[in-house]
Protein backbone atom coordinates (compact mmCIF):
# COMPACT_ATOMS: atom_id res chain seq x y z
CA UNK A 1 0.00 0.00 0.00
CA UNK A 2 1.26 3.61 -1.22
CA UNK A 3 0.47 5.80 2.06
CA UNK A 4 1.04 8.94 -0.27
CA UNK A 5 -2.80 10.33 -0.63
CA UNK A 6 -4.59 8.42 1.60
CA UNK A 7 -5.91 9.10 4.70
CA UNK A 8 -5.36 8.28 8.30
CA UNK A 9 -7.03 8.61 11.22
CA UNK A 10 -4.52 8.96 14.38
CA UNK A 11 -5.94 8.88 17.78
CA UNK A 12 -3.75 10.16 20.46
CA UNK A 13 -2.15 12.27 17.81
CA UNK A 14 -1.36 15.55 19.00
CA UNK A 15 1.69 13.81 21.54
CA UNK A 16 4.13 11.00 21.97
CA UNK A 17 3.90 8.48 19.79
CA UNK A 18 0.53 9.62 17.60
CA UNK A 19 2.67 12.71 17.12
CA UNK A 20 5.60 10.90 15.31
CA UNK A 21 2.99 9.12 13.24
CA UNK A 22 1.56 12.14 12.57
CA UNK A 23 4.75 13.42 11.37
CA UNK A 24 6.14 10.41 9.61
CA UNK A 25 2.81 9.73 7.51
CA UNK A 26 2.37 13.61 6.75
CA UNK A 27 5.86 13.60 5.32
CA UNK A 28 5.24 10.49 3.01
CA UNK A 29 2.55 12.75 1.36
CA UNK A 30 -0.99 11.13 3.46
CA UNK A 31 -3.55 12.95 4.32
CA UNK A 32 -4.08 12.99 8.04
CA UNK A 33 -6.57 14.11 10.76
CA UNK A 34 -5.44 14.27 14.80
CA UNK A 35 -8.38 12.81 16.69
CA UNK A 36 -7.24 13.96 19.98
CA UNK A 37 -8.80 15.45 23.53
CA UNK A 38 -5.64 17.45 23.35
CA UNK A 39 -5.50 21.05 22.00
CA UNK A 40 -1.99 20.75 20.79
CA UNK A 41 -3.09 18.85 17.59
CA UNK A 42 -4.23 22.54 16.06
CA UNK A 43 -0.94 23.35 16.60
CA UNK A 44 0.58 20.36 15.06
CA UNK A 45 -2.26 20.48 11.76
CA UNK A 46 -0.76 23.99 11.16
CA UNK A 47 2.67 23.66 11.20
CA UNK A 48 1.98 20.33 8.76
CA UNK A 49 -0.33 22.08 6.32
CA UNK A 50 -3.01 21.65 4.56
CA UNK A 51 -2.95 17.64 4.52
CA UNK A 52 -3.42 17.08 8.51
CA UNK A 53 -6.63 18.20 10.18
CA UNK A 54 -7.05 18.50 13.89
CA UNK A 55 -10.38 17.27 15.71
CA UNK A 56 -10.96 17.46 18.93
CA UNK A 57 -12.02 13.91 20.46
CA UNK A 58 -12.51 11.82 23.22
CA UNK A 59 -11.68 8.08 22.01
CA UNK A 60 -14.63 6.76 24.28
CA UNK A 61 -17.04 9.09 22.70
CA UNK A 62 -19.32 7.87 19.77
CA UNK A 63 -20.58 10.74 18.22
CA UNK A 64 -17.34 12.28 18.59
CA UNK A 65 -15.25 9.72 16.62
CA UNK A 66 -18.08 9.81 13.86
CA UNK A 67 -17.50 13.75 13.74
CA UNK A 68 -13.40 13.02 13.32
CA UNK A 69 -14.45 10.11 10.84
CA UNK A 70 -16.44 12.76 8.55
CA UNK A 71 -13.77 15.43 8.85
CA UNK A 72 -11.61 12.84 6.98
CA UNK A 73 -13.97 11.71 4.90
CA UNK A 74 -15.40 15.51 3.72
CA UNK A 75 -12.14 16.96 3.26
CA UNK A 76 -9.71 14.35 2.02
CA UNK A 77 -12.82 12.28 0.33
CA UNK A 78 -12.13 8.55 1.96
CA UNK A 79 -10.48 7.10 4.78
CA UNK A 80 -7.67 4.32 4.34
CA UNK A 81 -7.11 3.41 8.07
CA UNK A 82 -6.25 4.19 11.65
CA UNK A 83 -3.35 4.29 13.89
CA UNK A 84 -4.54 4.41 17.52
CA UNK A 85 -2.07 5.75 20.20
CA UNK A 86 -4.65 7.42 22.56
CA UNK A 87 -4.26 6.10 25.80
CA UNK A 88 -3.83 7.42 29.66
CA UNK A 89 -1.26 5.18 32.47
CA UNK A 90 -2.14 5.27 36.18
CA UNK A 91 0.65 3.45 38.86
CA UNK A 92 -1.44 1.92 41.73
CA UNK A 93 -2.09 -0.89 43.38
CA UNK A 94 -4.97 -3.04 43.89
CA UNK A 95 -4.69 -2.93 47.44
CA UNK A 96 -2.30 0.05 48.78
CA UNK A 97 -1.98 1.79 51.96
CA UNK A 98 -5.28 3.38 51.86
CA UNK A 99 -7.22 0.18 50.70
CA UNK A 100 -8.64 -1.07 47.29
CA UNK A 101 -7.79 0.99 44.66
CA UNK A 102 -11.21 3.28 43.61
CA UNK A 103 -12.64 1.01 40.80
CA UNK A 104 -13.48 3.86 38.78
CA UNK A 105 -9.74 4.45 38.59
CA UNK A 106 -10.13 0.55 37.29
CA UNK A 107 -12.42 1.30 34.99
CA UNK A 108 -11.26 5.09 33.47
CA UNK A 109 -7.76 3.12 32.19
CA UNK A 110 -9.90 0.50 30.35
CA UNK A 111 -12.56 2.80 28.98
CA UNK A 112 -9.80 4.68 27.00
CA UNK A 113 -7.50 1.99 26.34
CA UNK A 114 -8.94 -0.54 25.77
CA UNK A 115 -12.96 0.60 24.33
CA UNK A 116 -11.73 3.76 23.22
CA UNK A 117 -9.25 1.56 20.98
CA UNK A 118 -12.13 -0.47 20.24
CA UNK A 119 -14.70 2.05 20.10
CA UNK A 120 -12.25 4.30 16.73
CA UNK A 121 -11.77 0.68 15.58
CA UNK A 122 -15.39 -0.26 14.51
CA UNK A 123 -16.07 3.25 13.25
CA UNK A 124 -13.36 3.44 11.08
CA UNK A 125 -13.76 0.07 10.20
CA UNK A 126 -17.02 0.14 8.83
CA UNK A 127 -16.49 3.52 7.03
CA UNK A 128 -13.55 1.95 4.85
CA UNK A 129 -15.74 -0.74 4.54
CA UNK A 130 -17.97 1.62 1.72
CA UNK A 131 -14.88 2.31 -0.81
CA UNK A 132 -14.57 -0.33 -3.30
CA UNK A 133 -11.37 -2.41 -3.35
CA UNK A 134 -8.77 -1.73 -6.45
CA UNK A 135 -7.59 -4.83 -7.94
CA UNK A 136 -4.55 -6.19 -6.32
CA UNK A 137 -5.01 -3.53 -3.26
CA UNK A 138 -6.42 -3.68 -0.39
CA UNK A 139 -9.13 -1.07 1.41
CA UNK A 140 -6.14 -0.06 4.30
CA UNK A 141 -4.83 -1.17 7.73
CA UNK A 142 -5.48 -0.03 11.12
CA UNK A 143 -2.82 -0.20 14.17
CA UNK A 144 -3.05 -0.46 17.62
CA UNK A 145 -1.38 0.07 20.61
CA UNK A 146 -0.72 -2.43 23.22
CA UNK A 147 2.06 -2.72 25.69
CA UNK A 148 4.67 -5.04 26.51
CA UNK A 149 3.30 -4.51 30.16
CA UNK A 150 0.46 -6.89 28.20
CA UNK A 151 2.71 -9.48 28.62
CA UNK A 152 5.34 -8.68 31.56
CA UNK A 153 2.31 -6.22 33.67
CA UNK A 154 4.44 -4.98 37.19
CA UNK A 155 3.24 -4.35 40.12
CA UNK A 156 0.91 -1.31 40.35
CA UNK A 157 0.09 -1.78 36.37
CA UNK A 158 -2.86 -4.08 36.90
CA UNK A 159 -5.51 -1.57 35.01
CA UNK A 160 -2.43 -0.42 32.53
CA UNK A 161 -1.61 -4.55 31.88
CA UNK A 162 -5.12 -5.33 31.30
CA UNK A 163 -6.24 -2.71 29.07
CA UNK A 164 -2.99 -3.54 26.87
CA UNK A 165 -3.79 -7.08 26.96
CA UNK A 166 -7.47 -6.46 26.13
CA UNK A 167 -5.69 -5.07 22.96
CA UNK A 168 -3.43 -7.85 22.28
CA UNK A 169 -6.49 -10.22 22.82
CA UNK A 170 -8.65 -8.13 20.12
CA UNK A 171 -6.24 -7.46 17.56
CA UNK A 172 -6.48 -11.20 15.74
CA UNK A 173 -9.94 -11.50 16.29
CA UNK A 174 -10.54 -8.02 14.53
CA UNK A 175 -8.02 -9.51 11.48
CA UNK A 176 -10.13 -12.27 10.71
CA UNK A 177 -13.53 -10.33 10.72
CA UNK A 178 -12.22 -7.97 8.75
CA UNK A 179 -10.13 -10.21 6.08
CA UNK A 180 -13.49 -10.47 4.01
CA UNK A 181 -13.88 -6.88 3.23
CA UNK A 182 -9.57 -6.92 2.99
CA UNK A 183 -8.77 -4.50 5.31
CA UNK A 184 -5.48 -5.77 7.60
CA UNK A 185 -5.53 -5.30 11.77
CA UNK A 186 -2.33 -5.29 13.60
CA UNK A 187 -1.29 -4.34 16.90
CA UNK A 188 2.12 -2.72 18.48
CA UNK A 189 3.32 -3.82 21.55
CA UNK A 190 6.08 -0.83 22.78
CA UNK A 191 8.61 -0.98 25.30
CA UNK A 192 9.89 1.89 27.49
CA UNK A 193 9.41 4.94 25.12
CA UNK A 194 10.38 8.63 25.32
CA UNK A 195 6.85 10.05 25.57
CA UNK A 196 4.94 12.68 27.75
CA UNK A 197 4.27 9.96 30.42
CA UNK A 198 7.96 9.66 31.14
CA UNK A 199 9.03 13.46 30.61
CA UNK A 200 8.18 14.21 34.03
CA UNK A 201 10.76 12.13 35.78
CA UNK A 202 14.06 13.51 36.67
CA UNK A 203 16.95 12.57 33.77
CA UNK A 204 18.76 9.99 36.18
CA UNK A 205 15.17 7.73 36.68
CA UNK A 206 14.62 8.23 32.51
CA UNK A 207 18.32 6.77 32.22
CA UNK A 208 17.91 4.00 34.51
CA UNK A 209 14.92 2.93 32.63
CA UNK A 210 16.46 3.19 29.64
CA UNK A 211 19.57 0.79 30.69
CA UNK A 212 17.06 -2.08 31.09
CA UNK A 213 16.33 -2.37 27.48
CA UNK A 214 19.21 -4.93 26.50
CA UNK A 215 19.89 -3.33 23.26
CA UNK A 216 19.89 -0.47 22.59
CA UNK A 217 20.52 0.04 25.91
CA UNK A 218 18.25 3.32 25.85
CA UNK A 219 14.89 4.57 25.80
CA UNK A 220 12.35 3.83 22.25
CA UNK A 221 12.23 6.97 20.16
CA UNK A 222 8.70 7.96 19.15
CA UNK A 223 9.86 8.04 15.73
CA UNK A 224 10.76 4.30 15.79
CA UNK A 225 7.30 3.16 16.45
CA UNK A 226 6.23 5.72 13.31
CA UNK A 227 8.75 4.28 11.22
CA UNK A 228 6.84 0.48 12.32
CA UNK A 229 3.38 1.84 12.14
CA UNK A 230 3.98 2.76 8.46
CA UNK A 231 5.63 -0.15 7.53
CA UNK A 232 2.74 -2.14 8.62
CA UNK A 233 0.59 -0.10 6.38
CA UNK A 234 3.10 -0.78 3.39
CA UNK A 235 3.32 -4.31 4.03
CA UNK A 236 0.23 -6.23 2.72
CA UNK A 237 1.23 -9.82 4.15
CA UNK A 238 1.34 -8.35 7.75
CA UNK A 239 -2.13 -8.79 9.31
CA UNK A 240 -3.67 -9.92 12.54
CA UNK A 241 0.22 -9.61 14.77
CA UNK A 242 0.89 -8.04 17.65
CA UNK A 243 4.66 -6.53 17.16
CA UNK A 244 7.05 -6.08 20.26
CA UNK A 245 8.88 -2.96 19.86
CA UNK A 246 11.18 -2.97 22.91
CA UNK A 247 15.11 -3.91 22.32
CA UNK A 248 14.50 -7.18 24.09
CA UNK A 249 13.28 -5.84 27.06
CA UNK A 250 11.26 -8.15 29.93
CA UNK A 251 10.15 -6.27 32.63
CA UNK A 252 11.04 -6.85 36.10
CA UNK A 253 8.16 -7.23 38.88
CA UNK A 254 8.81 -3.73 40.08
Amino acid sequence: MDIAGKTVLVSGGSSGLGAACVREFAGAGANVVIADIGDHGAALASELGANVRYAKTDVTDEAAVNAAISLATSTFGGIHGAINCAGIATAERAVGKDGPQPLAHFSKVISVNLIGTFNVVRLVAAEMMKRPVEPGHDRGAIVCTASVAAYDGQIGQAAYAASKGGVVGLTLPLAREFAQAQIRVCSIAPGIFDTPMLAGLPEAARESLGKQTPFPARLGQPREYAALARHIFENQYLNGEVIRLDGAIRLAPR
